[in-house]
Formats: C-alpha cells, sequence, structure tokens
C-alpha cells in the first residue's frame, strides 16, 4: 500500500498504526515520527509562513476572502507517486491542505481516478478518535485503532483520577497572538482531564479570536501561550507583543509566574496520537506537586515574569 499523508496528525496516525514505511509523500509540516522529513513534500504555503502573527493572519484573511485556497499541492508529483491512499483533513482551511484541494489535485490525472481519498475533521476528543478509526478502517486495521484509542484512554484516565479532587486553577489559553484567539476544539477538554478550568472556549467548537480585556477582566489563575503550528522559538520571538499590553504585569498569572510556553506545533495542534502528550503537559503545569515534569523543554516551558 502507497500512502499519502498531507496533515502531520494523519502521519503520525497512520505511522502509530504500523503504516510509516508504506507512507510515500508528506505535507511541509509533516515532521514526525524520526525520518519522515526525508520523503517528498507535496504541498506549500501561498503566504510567508516564517513571518510575525499580524502579518500572517493578514495574508490569510487576504487568501480566504478572495476564494482562494491558502496551500499549494504538487499535483504531477502526486501523480508521480500513485498512492493508492491520501490523508488529509476538511477541519480547517487555514491550517492544512483541504480535501477540496486534494479532489482538485487528483481531478488533474486522470490515472488517479481510483485513488481512495480520506479526509478526517477533529472538532473534539471523541471526533479525534474517530478519526483514529477512520484512517484505521481505510488501511484495513481497525483493530489496531481501537487497540491505540483504548490505549490512550486508559493513559488520560491516569491522569483524570491523579487530579480528582485537587484544586483546579482557571486557565487562559493563547492559540494565536495577534490578533488574540483562544483554543477551543478538544483543548477544553484535555484542560478538563488535567484537572483545570478552560476560560474562554467550549469543546467541539471552533478557537474564538478573543479581546485582551476579556482576559485582563478574568484574572486568570494561569496562562498558557500555544501559538498554532509555532514552536519555542517563535512564540518568544513575538512574546512582548503580549507583555507590553495594558495590564499586563499586574495578572495573578503574572505575578505568581504561571506564564507558560506550550508547543503548539508538535503536541496541542495536532488532533494525533500524541494528544495524550498533550494532556500531560497541561498536568503538569497544574499539578506538579503530583506529576514529574517529564516534558518539560519539550512540550513546555515556564515563561519567566516579565516587568512592563
Amino acid at each position: 500500500m502507497r500512502i499519502v499523508s498531507l496533515l502531520p496528525s494523519t502521519t503520525e496516525i497512520a505511522s502509530s498504526l504500523g503504516f510509516k514505511n508504506q507512507i510515500v509523500g508528506r505535507s511541509h509540516e509533516c515532521d514526525w515520527p524520526e525520518n519522515i522529513s526525508d520523503l517528498p513534500i507535496l504541498t506549500k504555503p501561498k503566504y510567508r509562513s516564517n513571518g510575525q502573527s499580524k502579518e500572517i493572519d493578514k495574508n490569510v484573511k487576504h487568501l480566504v476572502e478572495q476564494g482562494l485556497s491558502v496551500y499549494e499541492v504538487d499535483a504531477e508529483l502526486l501523480s508521480k507517486l500513485e498512492p493508492d491512499v491520501i490523508l488529509t483533513q476538511d477541519h480547517c482551511e487555514v491550517c492544512a491542505v483541504s480535501l477540496s484541494d486534494v479532489q482538485r489535485a487528483v481531478q488533474d490525472w486522470t490515472d488517479l481516478d481510483d485513488v481512495s481519498t480520506v479526509s478526517v475533521s477533529p472538532l473534539d476528543l471523541d471526533g479525534i478518535f474517530n478519526s483514529f478509526l477512520i484512517i484505521g478502517k481505510a488501511l484495513d486495521a481497525e483493530e489496531r485503532a481501537e487497540l491505540l484509542i483504548s490505549d490512550i484512554k486508559q493513559r488520560m484516565d491516569i491522569i483524570k483520577q491523579t487530579v480528582l479532587g485537587e484544586n483546579r486553577k482557571t486557565v487562559a489559553t493563547i492559540e494565536w497572538i495577534d490578533p488574540l484567539m483562544t483554543a477551543g476544539n478538544w483543548i477544553p477538554e484535555l484542560m478538563d482531564i488535567a484537572g483545570g478550568d478552560h476560560l474562554f472556549a467550549e469543546p467541539g467548537k471552533h478557537s474564538p479570536w478573543i479581546e485582551w480585556d476579556t482576559i485582563r477582566d478574568a484574572d486568570p489563575d494561569v496562562i498558557t501561550i500555544m501559538p498554532c503550528g509555532y514552536d519555542f522559538k517563535q512564540t518568544l520571538s513575538e512574546i512582548t507583543t503580549l507583555t507590553s499590553k495594558q495590564g499586563w504585569s499586574e495578572l495573578k498569572a503574572v505575578k505568581t509566574d504561571q506564564v507558560f510556553l506550550l508547543d503548539g506545533n508538535q503536541y496541542f495542534n495536532r488532533p494525533g496520537p500524541r494528544i495524550f502528550e498533550s494532556t500531560r503537559i497541561l498536568a503538569e503545569i497544574l499539578h506538579p506537586h503530583l506529576f514529574k515534569p517529564t516534558l518539560e523543554n519539550i512540550g513546555w516551558q515556564k515563561l519567566e515574569t516579565v516587568t512592563v
């Protein structure tokens, strides 16, 4: 079987189901597990993806307003790779190549008429697990998918039982820096499992834009900064956009040194098997007396208090 995966999470799902060696092509963002980056790249963004968040947001919105796709698919290379299965998504038009992008690319090459295009659209935790089953069925590995789901659920339940009865802190999540966005979709559920009270967004609904005054008025116990697609370095390059805001230094989370940088790119923004690690990161942050910091400097770092 020859598999093309055009989303980091689907690449991780297929690999976790035992199909890493059958993946013959990937997206420009697929970088895990190891050595997956050696595969041919089939996608690229139509905007400068290494710019500042305000610039990226402006460019992406401009493309979307024009009715244009945010990404390009290399249809010629797709044809040469001759995939049996293409894995993609239909969840977010600005997150990755969409189902319609793939369909247009496939239509350009009549010799790919028989290819199976599998799209997943997780909005919440159940949706993530369902995407495991959808991909497992497409790859004739449903039993493996069920075992993977069971394993992740059991480990998540251990976290949930461990924090039972502990003091719950209010948490503000920042999924985009400029303009401000808080994390929705599955993040509120992960926060609940980890023993925190998520503010501003509802499970199963897209991440909403938010005003700074809303965060300031809520005065959360903890602030987690997890920009979509950002690693620590890129987040730190824009951190003064937050720390220079009026009232930042007066926030409870800032005063008590409870502001954290999270690797949104590798963990929270990827609805795949490492959703457990995302939950574990939150548990380590919220309940350090219960969980060893096994993912510190890997998935999370504490931001030292900045006085402005």
